[in-house]
Order: structure tokens, then sequence, then C-alpha cells
């Protein structure tokens, strides 16, 4: 008998979208190339916050001790011992997936799989071993890779991508990272932690460029004080090896051509879709795969979902998007939601963490707003824990006071953008946020704040 869903790829789309239709009472499979979790559990989100949880954890030890009344002496790190704790947290994170499957009765198949035809896979094992599997619908869910560059290519040695950032046996003296998004950023801030010289280069003219500018010129603030090397609206024109140093020709934004020489570089200027082989699957100009709004591909029965298809590439919205199209696949009355608010997370210190519209976007579409910030150094929990980096920086319309978006750099930013992403989805206004209470003392007070200091009336500010 055919399977009601076969899902290819293992990742928060497919394990996600596979749980979901299991729960639904249907018969699923998930193909996976490599171990169920995809990039994010094995090679992205998860492993690199372990390792940013490992140089946090540094840094308090050896540079903060003092300031806690503490004394560290003998003080030193064994790196393989700090990349070996995110592997094993990953090892672990994946078994508990495969225990989810087999709770939830989900066959699972580790090869490459192509679309033969609708309603048939055939998944080609590492031995060569080949086996087609039937199924009333497909879901894709096969993710993305680091973007490939042809001006700077991957060696895996000198010129690296994430993956291998993740793994590198030997902690680097220095290194240049192209490109200032999540992912440059994080792992910029990570190394220098641990004691390498870091150059961030970024093209446009701020990093981090997709956050409120607020946001941007606060990290870039912070990411100079602890000696980080930034250099914004410079284009990298060449990349050139040896056996153990590579050399950056640069053009800074004020024309001038310089040189940067370190032990690697780090290409992070983006990702590109990972697509199956599928005859008759339409793809956009970018390489995504095309789909509706029920998440249907051009080939019938088959739906795809996350970063695959493009748009925001996150992991909690491919988790989203998966939801949404077992549910409409298998109750034809139900519309599939697609992303609208959703936050946007980075893990470097301090954090910076998102949701909504930016300052910028207001403006750019004359939409009249107010605005309100109230900075982490004037909250008594921050001062307490010793994380005054920040702020918290919320927008109202300025007619009804409904929340617009919200940006937060510093201490615990992406746990406290959770409770304003639910402020946007449940329409909540500045008189809302302004009639709760919040706990004291808390970091997520500054909300309240905030809120109050669009009005001018901030009590702590």
């Amino acid at each position: 008998m055919p399977y009601d869903l076969i899902v290819i790829g293992g990742g928060p789309a497919g394990y996600v979208g596979a749980i979901k239709a299991a729960q639904l009472g249907k018969s699923v499979v998930c193909v996976e190339k490599e171990r169920v979790g995809g990039t994010c559990l094995n090679w992205g989100c998860i492993p690199t916050k372990a390792l940013l949880k490992n140089a946090e954890v540094y840094e308090t030890l050896a540079k903060k001790a003092a300031e806690f009344g503490m004394k560290v002496d003998g003080f030193s790190v064994d790196w393989s011992e700090v990349i070996g704790r995110s592997r094993k947290i990953s090892d672990r994170l994946a078994g508990g997936v495969g225990f989810l499957f087999k709770k939830n009765k989900i066959d699972s198949v580790e090869g490459e799989a192509a679309i033969t035809a609708p309603g048939k896979v055939q998944v080609t094992a590492a031995d060569g071993t080949v086996t087609t599997l039937e199924g009333t619908n497909i879901m894709i869910c096969t993710g993305a890779v680091t973007r490939n560059v042809p001006a700077f290519p991957i060696n895996g040695k000198t010129v690296i991508g994430s993956r291998e950032a993740l793994v590198l046996p030997e902690l680097p003296k220095s290194m240049i990272v192209i490109g200032s998004g999540a992912i440059g950023s994080e792992f910029s801030n990570l190394y220098h932690t641990f004691g390498t010289e870091v150059t961030l280069i970024e093209a446009l003219p701020r990093i981090l460029p997709n956050e409120d500018d607020d946001s941007c010129q606060a990290l870039e603030r912070a990411f100079k004080k602890q000696g980080i090397k930034c250099l914004v609206g410079a284009k990298v024109e060449s990349l050139s090896t040896t056996d153990n140093s590579v050399t950056a020709t640069v053009t800074t934004k004020t024309g001038k051509t310089e040189e940067i020489t370190a032990d690697v570089c780090l290409v992070a200027v983006g990702v590109q879709p990972v697509v199956p082989q599928a005859p008759g699957l339409e793809l956009t100009d970018r390489g995504f795969i095309k789909v509706d709004s029920r998440y249907a591909t051009s080939i019938p029965g088959v739906y795809a979902t996350g970063d695959c298809i493009g748009g925001v590439l996150l992991a909690h919205t491919a988790s989203f998007e998966a939801v949404q199209a077992v549910q409409g696949m298998f109750d034809p009355a139900y519309q599939p939601k697609q992303v609208v608010n959703f936050p946007s997370c980075t893990y470097c210190h301090p954090q910076v963490a998102s949701v909504g519209k930016t300052e910028r976007a207001l403006k750019e579409a004359g939409i009249e707003y107010k605005a309100g910030k109230f900075p982490f150094q004037a909250l008594g929990k921050a001062v307490a824990s010793g994380e005054t980096e920040g702020f918290v920086k919320l927008l109202f319309g300025k007619e009804h006071g409904e929340l617009l978006g919200a940006h937060i750099v510093g201490d615990n930013a992406t746990e406290l953008i959770a409770t304003l992403d639910l402020g946007l989805t449940a329409e909540l206004t500045d008189e809302d946020i302004h009639s709760t209470i919040f706990a004291h003392p808390t970091l997520s007070e500054a909300i309240h704040e905030a809120t109050l200091a669009a009005d001018g009336h901030a009590i702590h500010a």
C-alpha cells in the first residue's frame, strides 16, 4: 500500500511535517540523505548555539570573573572539547527526533531521493541500493546550503563555509568573515571571544543589514568595542590562497583598496536551495521551488516547504510552513496560512532580535508611527546581571497605537522577542501593554518601559 505522505528531507520542515501528518492518523515515511534533524540540528542552529554558550562561559570566566568577585587561576581552553561538546549535543537531539519518529510510527529511509513521477520517489542509498517508494502525497523539505560564490571557492581548509566553521580542528589565529548576516555575525563573535583576530566584511552600509538601523549601529559599536574589525560598505574583489593562509583584496567604502591576510576566510553570504531531481518541477529565477498558496508545486500531489521555497529562510518558519501544508493537503476546506510575522534572532553577544516592521520600512511606506526606546542600563535586573548593553525599541501606529514592530539588542533578546511576536499576532496596542503588569525585577520590564516611552512617560529613564 502507498504511504499517505512521503517527506523528502528530515530538517525542521520535514520532521515536523512528518509528525503532524502522523498525528492526523496518516501513514508517513521520511527520506533523509544524512540523518534526521537537517542542517539546523546537525550543522546550523543547534551546534552554533552550543558553541556560542561555550563562548559566553569562556568570556565570563576569562574576562568578567573579577566583576563578580571571583579569581580564576590557571584557566585554559581545550578547543577539541569545545567542538566535541557541540557535536555531542547535535547527536543527542538527532536521536531525539529518531525517537519521535518511532513514537509516531513514522518510517525513515536514508538516501538520496528523486521524484520519478507523481506519487513515486526513488531512493538511492550510500551503497548504491535503490528503493522505490509510493505515496499519495509528497512533500519536499530539502532546505538550503551555503551559497556557492564562484569568486570565493570553498576549499574546506583556508576558505570555508559555516559547516566547516563548526568543526575546525584548531582555533585559527586570524579569520576573515565575508557577510554580516546572522551566520557571519555569530561566527565573528564566537571566534573572536576565543581569541581569534576577526575582520568582518559587509558590502551593505551596516552589519546585520536586515535589522532596524538602531540595532545595526548598536551591534557594530559593540563589535568594535570588543575588538572585531568591521568593514561596512566594502567589497571583496578577490581571494587568493596558499596552503595555510588566505588574502582578501578589499575595496573599502572610501574607494581605497587594501589586502587582508588571515589563516581562514569564512564565506557567509547567504544560502542556495537544495532541489531534488523531479521532472516538471518549476523553479523561480533564483532557483527556489515555486509553490502556490497551498504550498503545492507544479507536479500534482507534490508540495514543498521550508528554505527550498525561498522567502523567510529560518527553521521556525520552515516548521510553520510544513504544518500548514500538511493540514491543507489532508483537509481541502483548510486554507493554509503564510508566514507574516516571524521573530528574527541573532545569537551573538549582544544578542539581536526583532519582529515586525523596522523604522526604516515604516518611513519608506509613509506610515505614521511613534517609537519608544528603553535602555537596559536603566533596568535593575540588567545591572544586577552585569549585562547592561542594549535596549528595547517598540514601534506603534500613531493613530490607533497598534504594535507595528519590535527590536531588542542585549541579554536574552532572543527570548524576550516571543512576547512581542505574540503581541503582533494578537494585534495588541500600546494601551494593552500599558495595562499589563510585568514582574520585577526582570528584563521584560524593558518592554513595558519602552511602551511608556513611546508617549514620553517612561518611569525609569
